[in-house]
C-alpha cells in the first residue's frame, strides 16, 4: 500500500462513527467447528467450543479427525427423571483408540456450563480425561460444574461444546431400556443400554454461517 493510499484509508476511518470504527478494526472471529455423529439412532451435530475450551475441544477433534470414534457405542444411559440425565459414549479404554490424557479445563476457567445439550469429557481424577464423552439432557449446572467452595475434588467436569442438532436423538438414547445386570468393565450396573447404539461415523461438517 502506498503512503497516499494509507493516508486515505486513515482519513476514511476517522470519518466513521466510533462504533463503526470498532467494528471495522475488530478481527474476524472464525466460526466454531462442528461435528456430526451419525449413529444408528440418528444424527447428532455438536459444536466444539475451541475458543473457550481449546484443550478439551481440541482433544475431541483429534479423536474425530483420527476416526477414533467410528464404531464406538453409547455404553451408558443415566436417566434420573424424564428428560433429565446423561448419555455416554467413547473409546471405553480401547488401547487402539485412546490418546494421551489431557489437562483439565474446569468450568470456572472456561465459563461453560453443563446446561441441556452440553458435551463434556469423562474423567477420574483431574488430568485423566481421554476419549469418553457425555451429553447432558436437562440443565445439570451447577452439579457437574466446578465448585471451589466444596471440599475435595471440586473441579467438576470439563464441558467443551453443545448439541446444535439432534437433541431428540440424544433423548431417544437416554430413553433406551437398560439392562438390570449388564456392566461395562465391571461398572455402570443398571445403566447399560440393552440396545446397542453405535456411532457409525464422526466427521466434521461445515460450521454455522
Amino acid at each position: 500500500m502506498t503512503v497516499r493510499r494509507a493516508l486515505t484509508a486513515l482519513a476514511l476511518m476517522a470519518s466513521l462513527p466510533a462504533a463503526a470504527q470498532q467494528q471495522a478494526a475488530a478481527p474476524a472471529v472464525a466460526p466454531l467447528p462442528r461435528v456430526a455423529l451419525d449413529t444408528t439412532a440418528g444424527r447428532i451435530v455438536i459444536e466444539a467450543d475451541t475458543q473457550h475450551a481449546p484443550v478439551t475441544a481440541g482433544n475431541f477433534l483429534k479423536y474425530v479427525d483420527g476416526k477414533r470414534l467410528d464404531g464406538v457405542v453409547f455404553y451408558r444411559a443415566v436417566k434420573v427423571a424424564p428428560q433429565f440425565g446423561f448419555v455416554q459414549f467413547g473409546t471405553n479404554g480401547d488401547p487402539k483408540r485412546v490418546l494421551p490424557p489431557i489437562k483439565h479445563e474446569p468450568t470456572t476457567q472456561t465459563g461453560l456450563h453443563h446446561t441441556s445439550g452440553a458435551i463434556s469429557v469423562a474423567r477420574f481424577e483431574p488430568g485423566s480425561a481421554r476419549g469418553d464423552f457425555t451429553i447432558s439432557v436437562g440443565d445439570q449446572s451447577p452439579s457437574l460444574d466446578a465448585d471451589p467452595s466444596k471440599p475435595g475434588d471440586n473441579l467438576g467436569y470439563a464441558a467443551f461444546g453443545h448439541v446444535v442438532e439432534g437433541m431428540d436423538v440424544v433423548e431417544k438414547i437416554l430413553d433406551t431400556p437398560v439392562s438390570p445386570t449388564a456392566t461395562v468393565n465391571g461398572a455402570f450396573k443398571g445403566q447399560v443400554p440393552q440396545q446397542t447404539i453405535t456411532v457409525v461415523t464422526a466427521r466434521r461438517v461445515p460450521p454455522a454461517p
